[in-house]
């Protein structure tokens, strides 16, 4: 749909005939104005509910609440606006991009509820206000409802479609199910060469203080004392990673996505700051072992 104010216009625009609780249903952020009224909805009036970049479009500069933009050559006054809701992460319509008039002035417009191939779609949206036990009761007695209107018999197919929220987001998190097991396959790899990347570095720290290492134990240091020394190296290392890792995901949070939230919680933090101690502490148990194992008189004369 094209939505017109003088001499401006936007394009791709979705047409929505909204009846009595259809801000209740969907979701509808009002930001300025108000949504439609009773008297509104029963009596076909020529009022529209517009969405953020509509508004932005035709009124730059103005507001654009009891102002009029044509829709199909027909003047509608503005009531409401929504706020800015973004691109959808699934690629859902927008609500930015949405007018919003009522049913019956919908119906004025466009034929719907015939049948006909050619007609604009049209649905009955419910909300359960119970437990998910409750939700399998109502979609039941809806089913029952609809079946009886029209008029199936009890072997008959449904003629119509039930559609939840719940079976996208069970297949929403499903998909994220399978994202999250390759990113940990792919985090394993990435471990383990981070692994053999701080034990080569671990080794030859070793061998380039082998002399050191001579001259500390003949001063008394303990074998625990060269030990840990080494490991806390590989653990630092470990976290130096793991930190900068850390960081660059609380930049990405600042990347707008939509409706996808990129967040950065404390578990997560923990998370990775764990695993990172716990790769240090296997990448240099060797090498610090093999430090600490020295004998001092060999390690003094080494070069």
């Amino acid at each position: 749909m094209t939505v017109k104010r003088d001499n401006n216009s936007i394009s791709d625009v979705r047409l929505v005939g909204g009846s009595e609780g259809y801000d209740n249903i969907f979701t509808v952020n009002i930001e300025r104005g108000r949504y439609l009224t009773t008297d509104e909805i029963a009596g076909g009036r020529d009022v529209v509910i517009i969405g953020f970049e509509v508004a932005k479009t035709l009124f730059p500069n103005d507001d654009p609440i009891g102002k009029v933009v044509k829709i199909k050559n027909r003047k509608f006054t503005v009531i409401g606006t929504v706020k800015k809701e973004g691109q959808s992460f699934m690629g859902t319509p927008s609500n930015d991009y949405v007018t919003i008039i009522p049913y019956a002035t919908f119906r004025k417009l466009y034929q719907t509820g015939s049948g006909r191939w050619d007609e604009m779609e049209s649905s009955i949206g419910i909300r359960g206000l119970e437990s998910d036990i409750g939700l399998v009761e109502l979609e039941n007695e809806v089913r029952g409802v609809m079946r009886t209107r029209r008029g199936l018999r009890p072997g008959d197919k449904d003629n119509f479609a039930i559609n939840r929220p719940e079976a996208l987001a069970n297949i929403i998190g499903n998909l994220f199910d399978v994202v999250g097991i390759a990113g940990w396959i792919i985090g394993g790899f990435s471990i383990l060469v981070g692994g053999f990347g701080i034990a080569n570095i671990m080794f030859v720290s070793v061998k380039e203080r082998t002399s050191v290492i001579g001259l500390q134990k003949s001063l008394g240091a303990k074998n625990y004392f060269i030990l840990f020394q080494f490991l806390f190296e590989a653990i630092f290392l470990s976290l130096i990673g793991g930190l900068a890792g850390l960081f660059l995901v609380y930049l990405i949070t600042f990347i707008p996505m939509g409706s996808l939230v990129v967040t950065l919680t404390l578990k997560n933090i923990v998370l990775g700051l764990t695993v990172s101690t716990v790769i240090g502490l296997v990448s240099g148990i060797v090498p610090a072992a093999l430090a600490a194992r020295l004998d001092p008189v060999i390690a003094i004369r080494a070069t």
